[in-house]
């Protein structure tokens, strides 16, 4: 375990990496130490990794008070790696099957659900189809319900810039089977049948837990529609934030507002100490 000083004057917060005993094995770390009761579990995005978060874990630990995890999926970061092509339906079986089996190894009873992307959409399916029976809340920045051309038009850029630019070599420094990371994400969503078979808005009534949306209002990956079609279908209305300038990663680009709207929500559910008046972002 070794130590982590935080931005700001925050206090310390202890990180610990590990390998899980899932799907052939998966790089994972807890910040703040492990601690019975809630805790924030990251789902990172289509190209993403545990070191991909980069600071926002531990930044998150600190301002919330509570334990931090995220791990990498299969195929991304340092975990094993998989088979192409992907499933079409690799968000909807990392929800039913891999994500709890993860909780389960972690052993973690009482999850707090953030995602980004791909990972928001994974939290949401999960939410939706088989909820963890301690599911506590979701915190969702810049997910996915359905397909817009928008995402369309930006994958098939990130294409053009993998094979042509300097994507690859970027993401090779944090991705072990980087070709794995790229295709698996890539080829799946720009396949013409894609659309039809991500879209469950139709699902999304089921979700009757605490939950926040956020959304950058320049997102090259989406749109605030996005947004407007989960809080008219959500089971329970959600808290949104939506974030003027922000594009895709708002959690790295506009961290303080994203850390004060978790830390208002998680105070507003109970799940966290109420944020002091004074000094906080907003």
């Amino acid at each position: 375990m070794e130590g982590e000083t935080i931005a700001g004057g925050r206090a310390a917060v202890s990180v610990e990496t590990l390998r899980l005993p899932v799907a052939g094995g998966i790089e994972a770390a807890w910040w703040g130490g492990r601690r019975e009761g809630p805790v924030l579990v990251l789902l990172h995005e289509g190209l993403g990794s545990v070191g991909l978060w980069r600071g926002f874990p531990a930044a998150l630990a600190a301002a919330s008070g509570l334990p931090g995890f995220a791990y990498s999926r299969p195929g991304y970061g340092r975990s094993a790696t998989i088979r192409l092509p992907r499933s079409l339906s690799y968000m909807e079986e990392e929800a039913r099957w891999g994500l709890p089996a993860v909780l389960e190894a972690a052993r973690i009873s009482a999850p707090l659900l953030l995602g980004h992307s791909d990972g928001a959409s994974i939290a949401a399916l999960h939410a939706a189809l088989t909820p963890h029976p301690g599911l506590m809340g979701l915190i969702l920045i810049a997910p996915h319900f359905f397909v817009e051309e928008v995402s369309l038009e930006s994958i098939a850029a990130a294409r053009e810039a993998y094979e042509k630019g300097d994507l690859r070599a970027r993401l090779a420094r944090h991705h072990d089977d980087v070709d794995a990371a790229f295709w698996g994400w890539n080829r799946a969503w720009l396949d013409p049948r894609f659309p039809e078979v991500f879209d469950f808005r139709r699902l999304l009534h089921r979700i009757g837990t605490p939950s926040l949306l956020i959304q950058g209002l320049a997102d090259e990956y989406g749109t605030v529609r996005q947004i407007e079609e989960a809080a008219q279908r959500w089971g329970r209305p959600p808290r949104t934030l939506l974030l003027e300038g922000a594009r895709h990663s708002p959690h790295l680009t506009h961290e303080g507002e994203v850390l004060g709207a978790i830390g208002d929500f998680l105070a507003e559910n109970g799940f966290a100490p109420p944020r002091p008046e004074a000094g906080g972002t907003g």
